[in-house]
């Protein structure tokens, strides 16, 4: 089959490689339909890692995908061949002390697509999952409705995680997918006002087609804020993972205010104004992927079919390479771009 491997920093080539066989009962056979390009991707694509997980040439990233089953094993309960899915990348053990306190995303024995060290993503023809990462979608889902399912998840879960209320008056920095993802699940959830800050137009604009209040550059935030007195900012969603945006992110939240940590930097070592977050007493959370989320991003991209607007590109395999630029270069308005197989 056909897969698509980094084999350097910013070089992309399409390997053949064996097909993947079912080894196990409860494994699932998939074609892959369509992968959604991630900033992650980005990242092991441009520098070679995230942190500690560093990339071993030749190696097949992505995460995000929809697929069909083609084969399943002889304990599989969950899919049938044929069936449309979405796949969650994440596959814990279901055994270790945080899997059994509600944690699989952070499973201690954790292996996750796309991920040095641990599996081979799915930026090829056919991959091998779990029948637990399987989630079959509606009818009315294409494949790449189904790819969009996993960032959706991550927004649902960062929103769930960060305690929002009807009375909340959030600001969500970034509005690539995840921020998008994010805007769509807070407003799902009722916050009583969304901005955006986000320096690219064409992310500012579809923020503001997916029901923002305002969204404007981080340059502009400031002003919109103190023309709004008494408007006050009581939680931030850091999707960007830039040092300015948290540092803008603490100077502007209320005391009590809540900052989640959603963006992967491209450093390993973030700074905090300490006496800043001390006088406003403010809670710092990390977020971790998602925890048990898929079904309600399901439920999410049913509910609110604005969320199709984030993709804005759709390629073919044999333009990987390109698309690999394009989003490291934000070229082209790109928000969301697809690889079709």
């Amino acid at each position: 089959m056909r897969a698509i491997a980094l084999t350097n920093i910013r070089k992309v080539e399409i390997l053949e490689q064996p097909e993947p066989i079912i080894q196990t009962p409860h494994d699932v056979l998939l074609h892959v339909d369509a992968v959604g390009m991630c900033g992650s991707d980005i990242h092991y694509y441009s520098t070679g890692r995230i942190g500690s997980q560093v990339v071993k040439y030749p190696f097949v990233v992505g995460h995000e995908f929809g697929a069909t089953v083609l084969a399943i094993g002889d304990a599989v309960r969950r899919v049938r061949i044929g069936d449309h899915v979405a796949v969650d990348p994440a596959m814990p053990c279901f055994a270790c002390a945080q899997c059994l306190a509600g944690r699989t995303h952070t499973c201690r024995h954790l292996t996750f697509l796309g991920c040095p060290g641990q599996a081979a993503g799915c930026l090829c023809e056919q991959v091998v999952m779990p029948e637990t990462s399987c989630f079959p979608v509606p009818s009315s889902f294409s494949a790449e409705d189904a790819a969009l399912i996993e960032p959706l998840s991550i927004g649902c879960y960062a929103v769930k995680l960060s305690g929002l209320t009807q009375k909340s008056r959030i600001l969500i920095q970034g509005s690539g997918p995840i921020g998008l993802s994010v805007l769509l699940a807070a407003r799902q959830a009722g916050a009583e006002y969304i901005a955006v800050s986000e320096p690219i137009a064409e992310r500012r604009e579809c923020a503001i087609s997916m029901d923002a209040d305002w969204a404007g550059t981080p340059d502009e935030l400031e002003d919109h804020l103190n023309k709004s007195d008494p408007l006050e900012i009581n939680m931030v969603f850091e999707c960007c993972g830039k040092q300015e945006a948290m540092d803008q992110a603490v100077a502007l939240l209320a005391p009590g205010g809540k900052l989640m940590l959603i963006g992967i930097p491209t450093f390993d070592r973030p700074n905090f104004a300490i006496d800043q977050l001390r006088r406003k007493e403010l809670c710092i959370q990390n977020v971790r992927r998602q925890n048990e989320c898929v079904n309600d991003a399901i439920r999410l991209l049913e509910q609110r079919p604005k969320t199709r607007l984030m993709i804005t590109h759709r390629l073919n395999a044999n333009q990987t390479g390109q698309a690999f630029k394009m989003v490291e270069g934000y070229q082209d308005g790109v928000i969301k771009a697809i690889i079709q197989f």
